[in-house]
This record gives C-alpha cells, sequence and structure tokens, in this order.
C-alpha cells in the first residue's frame, strides 16, 4: 500500500497547474506508473490517487449492487469529475477546471496526507477548518475513531 506524510503549500499558476512538493514525490513509488487519479473530497477539497491507490477502491465501487439507489447515487457522487492525471515534463498536474470550480482552488492551496491519497484544499478554506476546530472535539472525535467500543486501553 501506499502512504503519505506531510502537508505542503503550493500554487496554482494561470492554467490550473501545480507542481508537486519534493516532499510527496520522494514518497512515490520509484517503479510506479506515472498516473493518478484526481476526484472530489468529502469536503470542499480533492483527492489525488495514484494509479495504484485508485484501482482497489474502484474495483470495490464497481462490486456494488447497481439495483441499490443508494450505490448509484454514491457512485455519482464519488466517481463525479474523477480524471486520471499524469505529471508533465516539469513535474507539474493540471487540475481541471470543473475541480477548481468544485474546491474553489484559485492560487494558493495546501497539500495534505491523507494515508492511501493526497488531499488538495484552497490554503485560507484548510486555515479555517483548523481555527474552527478544538482540541476538544479532536479529543472527541479520536476516541470514537480510534476507540469505538468504548473501551479503556
Amino acid at each position: 500500500m501506499i502512504g503519505f506524510l506531510g502537508e505542503y503549500e503550493a500554487t496554482l499558476d494561470a492554467k490550473g497547474r501545480f507542481l508537486l512538493p519534493v516532499g510527496f514525490k520522494k514518497q512515490l513509488p520509484e517503479e510506479g506508473d506515472a498516473q493518478f487519479v484526481v476526484n472530489r473530497g468529502f469536503e470542499k477539497c480533492l483527492c489525488l490517487y495514484t494509479m495504484k491507490s485508485w484501482e482497489p477502491i474502484f474495483a470495490e465501487i464497481s462490486k456494488l449492487n447497481d439495483y441499490d439507489p443508494k450505490v448509484r447515487e454514491f457512485r455519482r457522487y464519488f466517481l463525479n469529475g474523477a480524471t486520471i492525471t499524469e505529471l508533465d515534463s516539469a513535474g507539474r498536474f493540471l487540475v481541471p477546471q470543473n475541480l477548481r470550480e468544485h474546491a474553489g482552488l484559485e492560487k494558493d492551496i495546501v497539500l495534505v496526507s491523507a494515508v492511501n491519497k493526497i488531499e488538495i484544499w484552497d490554503k485560507v478554506k484548510y486555515q479555517q477548518f483548523f481555527e474552527s476546530f478544538s482540541p476538544e472535539n479532536f479529543s472527541a472525535i479520536a476516541n470514537q475513531v480510534m476507540n469505538p467500543g468504548g473501551q479503556a486501553n
């Protein structure tokens, strides 16, 4: 499994391209494919997956019951705008206009590790997210997620 660590700032140019930070470039597998998938995140951000990380997710989505309306709704939302992209010769990604608009990306962005993917946020929205989040809220969420049974460690 591919995993990422780190948080880096970058800038979109006039054409909607950004340079992949060296810190993330070093974490890419050497034998890796040059293709990636970018799509909408659950929040107002984008997610950038290596093809190796995307393929098992897509395979799982492909197995879901197409007769279930919730499955169809989930697929439409999750796959909406998903685009194959690759680094250009200068090490930049082009973010499609519709995805830039969805995430509100204009110039200053933040690239954040999210285990098997990289989230792409508008810098101001990313800062606002953390300014509105207290240590107490984080602690409560951590306890719910990391200790779902509520048992003391």
